[in-house]
């Protein structure tokens, strides 16, 4: 089973968790992703693939604790084993022939965006990063993006740290300054992906957006990650994660991302009541043998 060998909290809702996957590590390219379980009554959720290290056979996953998995996951530490990780999964980011590329990351998706931005700037691309977050302390991986791009900007929505507003509209003044880029990808919530998209349109920019939908294999049996691309269906976790973002129908991918919505919520708070009468039975414990 995959042991946990790193664990970091980067913000108060993000965690970077490094897990010994060799054979993984091995085949892992920018743009794939992974099937996580932690334990035998968790279900599979898909992880894009941060970073990865074949020679030390390590992958490196970044999660948001929202719903229950996410949890199970945070409560394990660094020396404990997953149950069981699977892939990489999905087609790797196509980045061929590219001379100039903007990257853009809007919150969690940052994680996603890193790796491929990290890939091209080690070809000698010209790359330039676009990384948005609500406010500043949510802000994470600036030195990790510093490193691996030719110019770093950073976007809140409140103006706490570098520039007040959304990464499309910066977007749009870079490309209105005139900068040239041979291809954009935005990784990040679905309204994001969806505004920059509309903010390349008019300069006809190919557009790459990586879709993270309800999956429940990662192998095109479920069909729960289907969606509409170019008029056409299209199973997110074989034939991406990757998708023209021109082509998408963001409409009906919102819709479908919340169906269960009313079910993760119900099961999130029986989960964390029973971890709070799990505490208060220890509690009323350790006071009955004082």
């Amino acid at each position: 089973m995959p042991r946990i060998t790193t664990k970091r909290r980067l913000n108060h809702i993000v965690t970077l968790m490094e897990l010994n996957c060799p054979a993984i590590a091995r085949k892992a390219k920018p743009g794939q992703f992974v099937m996580v379980r932690p334990d035998q009554f968790g279900e599979r959720i898909p992880l894009t693939i941060a970073d990865y290290d074949a020679v030390r056979g390590t992958i490196t996953i970044m999660y948001q604790r929202l719903g229950v998995t996410t949890n199970k996951l945070d409560a394990m530490n660094v020396g404990d084993s997953v149950l069981d990780v699977a892939g990489p999964l999905g087609h790797p980011t196509q980045t061929e022939g590219v001379k100039r590329a903007v990257v853009i990351g809007g919150g969690v998706g940052c994680a996603i965006a890193y790796p491929q931005a990290k890939a091209l700037h080690a070809a000698g691309v010209h790359v330039d990063v676009i990384i948005g977050f609500r406010s500043k302390e949510l802000v994470f991986m600036e030195d990790s993006f510093r490193r691996n791009c030719t110019n770093l900007y950073i976007t809140t929505d409140d103006g706490s740290y570098g520039e007040r507003g959304f990464v499309n509209k910066k977007l749009e003044q870079l490309l209105e300054a005139g900068n040239q880029y041979d291809v954009a990808i935005a990784i990040g919530p679905i309204p994001m992906m969806r505004a920059v998209s509309q903010s390349t349109l008019p300069y006809k920019l190919k557009t790459i957006v990586s879709l993270n939908p309800i999956m429940v294999d990662g192998t095109g049996m479920c069909g729960c990650c289907r969606c509409t691309v170019g008029g056409q269906l299209k199973f997110a976790c074989v034939d991406g994660p990757d998708f023209d973002g021109h082509q998408v129908d963001f409409d009906e991918l919102i819709i479908r991302t919340g169906v269960y919505r009313t079910q993760e919520n119900a099961a999130h708070q029986r989960h964390q009541c029973n971890l709070q009468r799990m505490a208060d039975e220890l509690k009323a414990k350790e006071r009955g043998g004082e």
